[in-house]
């Protein structure tokens, strides 16, 4: 089975800085303290700017380095894969250290950009300059990467209506939309503050403060997120029903074309079938997703796998044609209660914490294109939707789908869990790309080998559609409360710890390793308008 796991960036000014957060070790998790400027610094229009944000350094933005790497020859992918997941753990490390040292912060404007966001700039030169060097010596082309070393502290502000705005930023330093409020502007439940979150395992100590009750900081079981303004109540929340963000996401499948759909039934990993490895993003690297996945269909998918092992691997499927693997980001609530991997890297060590939940249902099905035929997919095609990274890398690479059972139809969130009614449950749903470009089963940054439909179904710059794989995830999550401003029960989904368990950084993933016989079979029931399984 490999190592699956079964139940097992600018400077900010001073005093900015000073109002950073911090994080405590405290019986595996992570614990936040937040720390906002004076009340009474009224001597200059940069403190008023800090009072006025009453905003906390919740995090570290980073150029991602990946996504601008569009062209990497076949010889360097595998050691520039090996150090882009090198730039993930010194920006996970760099985080902890942010969140570990809120004394030195508080005592030292400088410290961050000089004890943080410095050595991190270093560390980052000399992994870019590596990658340089692989593409190069394989005959690619590698300019101004050096560029992208430096990284930001993040802000996370709350207006006067306790809405939680990001503050992020991309990589050229504008400002992004990822923290916004994508539902009409509505205020939530009053206008509650983002100080939401509960604490962790009844009153460890932290730092000199209990913290048996009290939700400090980013919020969250482990002091890194969710806050209240991540949640709405969905019945409070407007019409929104439109699928994906932007054109991302969009389902492929209407009126016209080819109507029919393929539905493969492969359980909802109650097995326990876990690790938190990436062998898309980063193969040959344990712990490449700093998340733990669910996985179903393939049960042989881990960082060492290679293509032979997964075509030879079992299968969740009722279909044993079906070797293919999904997997996605698991979902937790955080009732204060520990899992298996509650001192491991990926779980606790990382910031994701609490009770994980096994999907109610898992549905898996190929649509067709609403502008004609489908064409079949290669064996090992390998397909990413949505953005782990999406709080602080922007909506660019976003595909994200939260509603409610009952109001699927009218509403789908982008930036806020929701708060379902009683006897109603959570739903996760992603539409993955559906254009192939005839020839690649991965790219270098593992997306443009593949696109989304555009809005009237159609395949840009003479891309092939192949079948819509569409996930639907269903859960029973225990309705979250907004008490004072605080979110008690919390549910999340794992996230990179930067990343503040926001609900845009959901994400799927999928490789293909339908036989041909049977992705023959989806095809030709997908073109001659029928519904098979």
């Amino acid at each position: 089975m490999g190592r699956n796991t079964r139940k097992r960036r600018s400077s900010m000014a001073g005093k900015a800085i000073a109002a950073s957060a911090a994080l405590a070790l405290g019986g595996g998790g992570l614990v936040w303290a937040n720390f906002y400027a004076s009340a009474h610094e009224k001597n200059s229009s940069q403190n008023n700017q800090v009072k006025a944000a009453a905003g906390q350094v919740a995090t570290i933005s980073c150029p991602d380095v990946g996504q601008k790497l569009t062209n990497v020859p076949r010889g360097a992918r595998s050691g520039v894969d090996q150090e882009l997941a090198l730039l993930d753990k010194q920006i996970t490390e760099a985080y902890a250290r942010l969140a570990s040292t809120r004394q030195a912060q508080a005592g030292d404007p400088g410290f961050v950009n000089n004890a943080i966001l410095g050595p991190l700039k270093e560390k980052r030169a000399a992994t870019i300059d590596r990658i340089r060097i692989n593409i190069q010596r394989a005959g690619g082309q590698a300019a101004n990467l050096n560029q992208l070393s430096g990284c930001t502290p993040q802000v996370v502000q709350t207006n006067a209506g306790g809405q939680q705005n990001g503050g992020q930023q991309n990589n050229g330093g504008q400002q992004q939309n990822g923290g916004q409020n994508n539902n009409g502007g509505q205020q939530q439940n009053g206008g509650q503050n983002n100080n939401g979150g509960q604490q962790q395992n009844g009153g460890q100590q932290n730092n000199g403060g209990q913290n048996n009750g009290g939700q400090q900081g980013n919020g969250g079981q482990a002091g890194n997120g969710p806050v209240a303004a991540d949640f709405v109540d969905i019945t409070k929340a407007g019409n929104n029903a439109q699928l994906g963000v932007g054109q991302n996401g969009l389902a492929a499948n209407g009126n016209g074309g080819s109507k029919g759909s393929f539905t493969t039934k492969c359980g909802t990993n109650g097995n326990d079938n876990h690790n938190t490895d990436n062998v898309i993003v980063a193969p040959g690297v344990t712990n490449g997703a700093h998340h733990l996945h669910d996985y179903v269909g393939n049960q042989n998918n881990d960082a060492f796998a290679s293509d032979q092992e997964l075509a030879g691997a079992g299968t969740s499927c009722q279909n044993q044609g079906d070797k293919s693997s999904y997997f996605w980001p698991v979902l937790r609530v955080q009732d204060g209660s520990q899992d298996f991997d509650q001192n491991k890297d990926g779980g606790g060590k990382e910031g994701n914490v609490g009770k994980i939940l096994q999907p109610a249902q898992a549905q898996l099905k190929f649509v067709g294109n609403k502008k004609g035929n489908v064409v079949a997919m290669p064996t090992a095609l390998r397909i990413i939707t949505g953005d782990a990274k999406a709080f602080v890398n922007g909506n660019a690479n976003a595909n994200v789908n939260w509603s409610c059972t009952g109001f699927e139809n009218k509403v789908q969130l982008k930036d806020k869990y929701p708060i379902c009614p009683q006897g109603s449950q959570v739903v996760r749903t992603s539409n993955f790309q559906s254009c192939w470009d005839g020839k690649n089963i991965d790219s270098a940054n593992h997306r443009t080998h593949v696109a989304f439909v555009q809005g009237d179904g159609s395949c840009a710059n003479g891309f092939k559609a192949i079948p819509q794989l569409q996930v639907r995830l269903v859960y029973n999550v225990p309705a979250p409360k907004i008490q004072n401003g605080q979110v008690v029960n919390a549910y999340a989904v794992d996230s990179f710890p930067e990343n503040l368990h926001k609900p845009i950084t959901d994400h799927n993933d999928f490789i293909n390793f339908f036989s041909k016989n049977l992705m023959n079979k989806m095809v030709n029931c997908i073109n001659n308008g029928q519904k098979c399984q």
